[in-house]
C-alpha cells in the first residue's frame, strides 16, 4: 500500500506534530517487533554472535561499560 504524505495531510502538519506522529508510529511498530522480518544476512550475523557468546560468555563488555565509554 503506497500512500503519500499529501494524501494523509502530513505535509500540512507542524514539525512538532510530525515528530509526535513518528513516535506514535514507532511505538506501535515496537509492539509487533517479533513480526518484523530480518534479512538472511542479519539472521546469519545474529546466529554467529550468539554462537560466539555461548562459546566464550566472558568476552565483551557489559551494557554499563559501553554506556561509560559513550559518555
Amino acid at each position: 500500500m503506497a500512500v503519500s504524505l499529501e494524501s494523509l495531510g502530513i505535509d500540512r502538519m507542524s514539525l512538532d506534530d510530525k515528530i509526535e506522529l513518528v513516535h506514535a508510529i514507532w511505538d506501535q511498530i515496537s509492539l509487533e517487533a517479533e513480526h518484523v522480518p530480518i534479512t538472511d544476512s542479519q539472521r546469519f550475523d545474529l546466529e554467529r554472535r550468539l554462537r560466539e557468546h555461548r562459546q566464550n560468555p566472558t568476552v565483551g563488555s557489559s551494557w554499563e561499560e559501553v554506556k561509560i565509554r559513550l559518555v
